[in-house]
């Protein structure tokens, strides 16, 4: 029961902040901190910036911007990264609000959307805001979820573009994970859109113990609390140490892997030792039996994380009760049921069931999007209780668990096997603790071979996880822009990209250096002043003489290089000459000329007469060289043979006993006879400093003052080049567009205007292809199969080997895209600039039969591929189809867009477009 005071502090707080009142109200529990910081910055009228860990709860702050748009007649946006979670966020809403509140918009999928809330991706109120979308009437609010994804290298740049470019009047929410410099985007975003309070919270609601799994040991990583410094466990550090020392005895022995005198590999010793890597099953059987279910075991990779499904299946694991499975199948039976019968054998249907219905599942992007849709319901539910997943799991959807399970701290980059990183490791294990049902989290790091403890709890330690923006101006953008607002005015908005200011950031260190390198110049110059003239302009007459006789210098030892070059070409095997100086000085004979050894000058191969085999160079003879008289070598003779070395010299020794050795003579010093340097001279004998008796006291001043005021130029130069740089990008942009005619100065050429409505990755080859005609004539199975060039991107391009193709005209017009393409890139290089990649056809074959109506079994089963990657790919390219529908100018090709989008929207494609 609240005490008076507690009941009157409501009540304050109540007639402060009512909506937020209202809205607490809402939840069972206590808003937290953070949350009651941000929500009343929100109610103030502010933009909030909220960055804290995943299961904190910051959708809440973004769900209250959605309570104060209903109570305020006002319009909600609430953007997501991926289409998965704006699914999500959409049901949690409409369960809420009610379905006449809120809509939903993903590009391929329009629910109500007029409604005052409307959940979309990103992507779509970029697109919204260039065309100016009367939907945009009434905007107060628009929440960014997943902000720092602005930092992906792909799709990053729209998160920019539609902070920048919204109404001022429109509050921004951004939910962040949590960030090492939250700060300095917070600072960015009250810059570009005004007052925002940034609000930082490291606190899990939920605490997360970190431990590793050795067999069936489960240890905690550390001793005591880490955050107050405390030390990796002993008993793993010894666990390491005697893991290392087996593995040294092993390698004495043979090594891991080889037979011994019983037959029995080293590998075998691992069942009577307890330091072992656990298998799935006994993972899952150890986690059980301590309470830590439902877990989340991340492996990266798709193929692991079926087969770790189908090793629970086969040794009979069954982690649900009978009535759970009953509601299971009735679950899945249910949101499958739109499902072509037809495809379900080749989706795997059955063994997907089984998974589930035993309480385990796989969850990764190869999977159809409709299982996934079941397993993160069935998750969330509490009736599916291991779930094996790539780490795409981690980003967005809410699909927290008791307890992570990591199974090795490498994956594949694409390139090679690489650490994961803090940051990562950060992520990975906050889906660990259920907020208001676990009342701790725990994440497991699986035992391996040569595992450090050290090392892993440096990842569960680190928090530096920065937000780089990855902004840069696209074509389609500059059309849009210039547009909307002009060339001069776009290019000032993107100076005020998070990309600019992280870079302006940078410079502020530079240009504080070179503040004060500009003092320390005034007093070198007040140092240097000399009364009887401007000793700044005689100090300038002495550098450049200086510098010219330099100059000459090295332009006769350039000279007397290419001569000891020219005579060191004209030697030949069996020449002998005298090595004027150094450690090799003396008489030696020819071996080998070297006069391919270096481009630049021969390396003769020579032996002397102490017997040494050396390679000489330009270095060795400050003068030209020629032979003294010749001996013969023999044609066999190998000089890492000693006996051959000594009888060669002693040939060499008799030859050369009565010849005298050439003098050396390096001419130093000789007079430069430079009119400029006279004319030079002359200016400098005859300025008034040139007789004054402090004449050296203040050349030393000037040239302190010379040397610095070089660093200084090139600190200046540095800041230049890093100043401006979006800008300078974004009018690289636009010449290329000039140059091809999509803009005009600040107007935007009807080829422009087609390229306006074009978003995709290769936005100017499509433009390009529209202008020149390149897809007329083609029927829509055909135009499919070209269009998939602009979208997709083959994940082993080395090793996919050449494009298959149907008959007809595709390949003919695939090979003039490439054609176009290597256009582009010409004029891209010209001006600075590589956005365009090489259309990649590797999905070709795939669109044509699906839009040609070949069943699922056959275009997955021929094509090798998995079902989840089939429907993305599809997605993607719906999108870019209709865009070219839209932008098509001929209507016999706006009309096979049509078809050809109609054509492939079938079957588990069209049948999945809610839940993708």
């Amino acid at each position: 029961m609240t005490s008076p005071a507690e009941r009157y502090a409501h009540f304050r707080a109540a007639q402060a902040k009512p909506l937020l009142a209202e809205f607490a109200g809402l939840y069972e529990f206590g808003l937290d901190p953070f949350q009651i910081e941000s929500c009343e910055a929100l109610e103030d009228g502010h933009g909030v910036l909220v960055a804290a860990p995943t299961g904190s709860g910051k959708t809440l702050v973004g769900e209250f911007a959605v309570h104060v748009a209903l109570k305020t007649g006002r319009k909600c946006f609430y953007t997501t990264p991926i289409k998965a979670l704006s699914n999500q966020k959409f049901h949690d809403l409409v369960e809420r609000y009610g379905a006449e509140n809120v809509g939903l918009l993903t590009g391929d999928n329009t629910i109500n959307g007029e409604a005052p809330i409307v959940i979309m991706t990103t992507e779509v109120l970029r697109n919204m805001l260039y065309a100016g979308s009367r939907t945009l009437e009434g905007l107060g609010f628009v929440v960014m979820d997943e902000v720092h994804y602005l930092a992906d290298r792909f799709r990053g740049a729209v998160w920019e573009e539609v902070i920048i470019h919204l109404p001022e009047s429109v509050q921004v929410v951004s939910l962040s994970a949590t960030v090492s410099n939250a700060e300095e985007f917070g600072d960015w975003l009250s810059e570009v859109r005004g007052d925002t309070v940034t609000v930082v919270s490291e606190q899990r609601p939920v605490p997360l113990y970190q431990h590793v799994l050795v067999g069936r040991r489960l240890f905690d990583l550390f001793e005591g609390d880490p955050t107050e410094g405390a030390r990796v466990n002993a008993e793993l550090e010894r666990i390491a140490r005697d893991e290392w020392r087996m593995r040294q005895v092993g390698r004495a022995g043979g090594g891991p892997g080889r037979r011994g005198k019983r037959g029995q590999s080293y590998g075998a010793h691992r069942h009577r030792s307890r330091n072992y890597t656990p298998n799935r099953v006994d993972v899952l059987d150890r986690l059980d039996a301590a309470g830590l279910l439902p877990a989340i075991t991340f492996i990266f990779s798709r193929v692991g994380c079926q087969a770790a499904v189908e090793q629970c299946l086969a040794s009979h694991l069954r982690l649900t009760s009978p009535a759970e499975e009953r509601e299971i199948r009735a679950y899945v039976e249910e949101a499958t049921a739109s499902l072509p019968q037809a495809d379900l054998g080749v989706l795997g249907y059955a063994d997907f069931v089984e998974g589930l219905a035993r309480g385990v599942a796989a969850h990764h992007a190869g999977m159809l999007p409709t299982f996934k849709e079941v397993v993160e319901h069935l998750f969330s539910a509490g009736l599916v209780k291991a779930v094996f997943a790539t780490e795409t799991l981690a980003l967005g959807i809410n699909m927290p668990a008791r307890s992570v399970v990591i199974e090795k701290l490498t994956k594949w980059n694409g390139e090679t096997h690489a650490e994961i990183t803090p940051g990562e490791y950060t992520q990975l294990t906050g889906r660990a603790g259920r907020r208001g049902i676990d009342v701790e989290g725990h994440g497991v790091v699986l035992w391996q071979p040569g595992l450090d403890p050290k090392h892993v709890a440096g990842l569960a330690s680190t928090r530096t996880y920065p937000l780089r923006s990855s902004f840069h101006p696209s074509y389609n953008m500059a059309v849009n822009l210039v547009h909307q607002v002009g060339r001069a005015t776009a290019r000032q908005m993107l100076e005020q990209s998070f990309a600019q200011f992280q870079a302006d950031r940078q410079v502020v260190g530079l240009a504080r250096q070179v503040h004060k390198a500009d003092e320390a110049l005034e007093g070198y110059a007040e140092a240097a002043t000399c009364s009887r003239g401007d000793f700044m302009e005689y100090a300038a007459l002495r550098r450049r003489i200086k510098d010219l006789e330099q100059g000459a210098s090295r332009k006769r030892k350039s000279a007397y290089a290419d001569d000891v070059a020219a005579s060191l070409s004209k030697l030949r095997p069996g020449d002998v000459i005298s090595i004027p100086a150094g450690k090799w000085a003396g008489w030696a004979v020819v071996l080998d000329p070297g006069t391919t050894q270096d481009r630049s000058a021969p390396r003769p191969y020579v032996l002397t007469a102490d017997r040494h085999a050396r390679r000489l160079g330009l270095i060795d003879f400050p003068t030209p060289i020629e032979a003294s008289t010749r001996i013969r070598v023999p044609k066999s003779f190998n000089a890492r043979n000693p006996q051959q070395r000594r009888d060669l010299a002693s040939t060499l020794r008799y030859k050369t006993r009565d010849l005298e050795v050439p003098r050396t003579r390096r001419t130093k010093g000789a007079p430069i006879h430079d009119p400029e340097i006279d004319e030079l001279r002359t200016q400098m004998r005859q300025h008034p400093c040139h007789q004054c008796p402090d004449r050296e006291d203040h050349a030393r001043w000037a040239e302190r003052w010379s040397r610095l005021e070089r660093d200084t130029g090139n600190q200046r130069r540095r800041i230049e080049q890093r100043t401006n740089t979006v800008a300078r990008q974004f009018d690289r942009v636009c010449e290329v567009l000039d140059e091809l005619g999509y803009l005009d100065g600040d107007t935007v050429t009807p080829d422009g205007q087609r390229l306006q409505r074009l978003y995709s990755e290769l936005d100017l080859l499509a433009g390009e292809c529209l202008r020149r005609g390149t897809w007329e004539g083609l029927d829509p199975a055909e135009f499919a199969c070209v269009i998939s060039g602009l979208t997709y991107e083959s994940r082993n391009p080395e090793g996919d080997g050449p494009p298959r193709f149907p008959r007809g005209t595709s390949a003919v017009v695939a090979d003039e895209m490439g054609r176009i393409w290597a256009e582009l890139e010409q004029v891209e290089r010209t001006h600075r600039l590589s956005f365009l990649r090489r259309p990649d056809f590797g999905f070709g074959w795939t669109a044509w039969q699906w839009a040609s109506g070949y069943d699922l079994d056959v275009v997955l089963e021929t094509n090798g591929i998995a079902a989840g990657d089939f429907v993305r790919a599809m997605k993607q390219l719906l999108d870019v189809i209709e865009q070219v529908a839209a932008a098509a100018t001929d209507k016999a090709l706006r009309s096979t867009a049509r078809a050809a989008a109609e054509q492939l929207r079938r079957g588990v494609v069209s049948y999945t477009s809610v839940s993708e």
